[in-house]
């Protein structure tokens, strides 16, 4: 995958442009149209995730961090323990080993003042950062212990949430072009889904769902336990009635007879399309007409995202973003 940033000089944009038409099926030169077209499409996404975090997401991190290191730490870093001066302190510095997105930066801070409220973090490089080999993303000042103690568990998480943020934004990119958003899943790490929606938004996708609460998404085994289709949304609709709530609704169809049978009954805001071929999704889009959003979802990956988003999905999901990344290689180095 290549990325890029707006302001290049006009031979590197050429160089991109051609090593993309090669990488990317002759689909680059499009997006030589239009003022922003070279733009890096982390830019138009960037504002998804706040950098002020707010106090539930806060919390979320202490607990995180506590519980992480009481894992990895246990009743001490008896290695550190034995043989560094307990008023040591050193600098350090976050190397990156591998192109991609940058993400987790601010919750290694939060670790590091978490092992050492004295510690000094300089950022050079923030979350959402298009990052090369060779780069340095942050250095630190911090008690030699506690920096020890911290290092796996930073890289840990920085490495896991910056390949999701990678994996994110490589999809973004098929489809920059297109109105169509993508979405994440619930398919994430138990404990740790905060940290994976908030690398997907940091790499372009959009969060969706984070958890049964938040939306109603009547799926294959609802309708098979409930008998039909009709009877899951009407009882659904019984229900929100009932307990006062307005959640938004979402139905998967597996066929273009469930779809009739959906836009029958009603009562809902969004049809998703689980597994369709292409000419079938096709033709079940157009069969809404609008009517609700429409959602494809099903083995989607990053060699057929924009042939699916082509047919005029408004949203499509795809839960390989959070269990399918392969992890950015990074490395936190003391400096002599």
């Amino acid at each position: 995958m290549i990325y890029y940033k707006k302001n290049q000089s006009s031979a590197n944009v050429l160089s991109i442009a051609l090593k993309l038409a090669i990488l990317c099926r002759l689909r680059a030169i499009p997006y030589l149209c239009g003022p922003n077209r070279l733009e890096f499409s982390l830019i138009q996404y960037q504002a998804n995730m706040s950098n002020t975090l707010n106090s539930q997401l806060e919390d979320q991190i202490k607990v995180f961090i506590e519980q992480a290191l009481a894992e990895d730490v246990g009743d001490g870093d008896h290695t550190s323990l034995a043989c560094i001066d307990p008023q040591s302190r050193t600098s350090a510095q976050l190397l990156v080993k591998d192109d991609g997105i940058l993400a987790g930066v601010e919750i290694a801070q939060h670790i590091f003042q978490a092992v050492d409220p004295d510690a000094k973090v300089e950022v050079l490089l923030k979350d959402g950062s298009h990052v090369s080999y060779g780069d340095v993303a942050f250095k630190v000042a911090c008690n030699t212990q506690a920096l020890l103690k911290a290092e796996r568990l930073i890289l840990n998480t920085m490495q896991r949430m910056s390949g999701i943020a990678t994996l994110s934004n490589r999809f973004a990119f098929e489809v920059e072009d297109l109105d169509i958003k993508i979405l994440d899943t619930r398919k994430t790490t138990p404990l740790i889904r905060f940290l994976e929606k908030w690398a997907v938004s940091l790499g372009g996708g959009t969060n969706y769902r984070h958890g049964l609460y938040d939306r109603i998404m009547i799926k294959d085994n609802h309708v098979d336990a409930c008998g039909s289709l009709t009877a899951a949304i009407n009882q659904v609709a019984a229900y929100q009635k009932e307990k006062g709530l307005s959640l938004p609704i979402t139905v998967e169809v597996r066929n273009l007879v469930e779809l009739h049978e959906v836009l029958d009954a009603g009562q809902i805001d969004r049809i998703m399309f689980d597994n369709f071929e292409l000419p079938i999704l096709e033709e079940g889009v157009a069969t809404v007409q609008g009517k609700y959003e429409t959602e494809a979802s099903g083995g989607i990956n990053i060699h057929t995202v924009r042939r699916v988003a082509q047919t005029g999905v408004n949203y499509i999901s795809v839960g390989a973003l959070t269990h399918s990344a392969t992890s950015l290689d990074l490395s936190l180095k003391v400096i002599n």
